[in-house]
């Protein structure tokens, strides 16, 4: 299950729409080994294609390179669909490299970049593998200790 908070989940959805018709795409870094996301990271489609979404290679080295100085993990990966429902497709399933990860995808067809309701639906992929899972929306997180 992936447990996010509300203004991170309006924060990717922010996205989605605004980059519509092109598809978003972006990370949500959190602690190292927590599951837990916290730190949006939008990202810049270098595709630029309202089908495919890719990041730039300079960008995500850099992205890296931060969340290791960070002690910080890809908690969640995100990109929207401007056309298709909020599944992987088979290029988002063969191109997924991190197991860990949470797959979140935002479908922005019935609304486009207009205030219209939107699919959000995450998913883990393994080894080509889908598993669709429960979202939970919290307002925070709970306080650690």
């Amino acid at each position: 299950m992936l447990t996010i908070t509300a203004e991170l989940r309006d924060q990717i959805i922010a996205h989605a729409r605004a980059d519509h018709p092109d598809e978003a795409c972006g990370v949500v870094a959190g602690p190292a080994g927590s599951d837990r996301p916290e730190r949006f990271v939008p990202m810049l489609n270098a595709a630029r294609s309202p089908t495919f979404y890719e990041f730039d290679s300079q960008d995500l080295l850099r992205l890296h390179r931060e969340m290791d100085d960070r002690d910080e993990e890809p908690v969640v990966i995100y990109h929207s669909h401007t056309a298709t429902e909020a599944h992987p497709s088979r290029t988002d399933i063969s191109l997924a490299s991190e197991p860990g990860a949470h797959y979140v995808l935002v479908s922005t067809a019935e609304c486009g970049n207009d205030e219209g309701p939107v699919s959000f639906r995450s998913f883990r992929i393994v080894d080509e593998v889908v598993t669709e899972e429960e979202v939970r929306v919290v307002d925070a997180y709970p306080a650690a200790g």
